[in-house]
């Protein structure tokens, strides 16, 4: 999980953020996670900027894309893997 028992860093913030977001995250790591949100400008600046994107997102339908930006958009992610 973390490092030290008692707080997260930015890097791990930002590996915890999809299951925060989520709400995945067990008790004590939601913790903590706000814990470092509540000093760290950087990362509540983040999180805030996923939440716009998933929102967003979620607003966009099949139609308000042009079929070419889709079908460059599914080719340049076709070829992404994850680790």
């Amino acid at each position: 999980m973390t490092e030290s028992p008692d707080h997260i860093s930015c890097q791990e913030l930002v590996e915890l953020v999809t299951a925060y977001l989520e709400r995945a995250l067990p008790a004590v790591e939601t913790a903590l996670f706000e814990q470092h949100l509540s000093f760290c400008e950087g990362c509540v600046w983040y999180v805030e900027q996923l939440r716009g994107t998933i929102a967003a997102s979620g607003r966009i339908a099949d139609d308000d894309i042009a079929a070419e930006d889709r079908d460059r958009l599914l080719t340049a992610f076709r070829g992404w893997s994850t680790p």
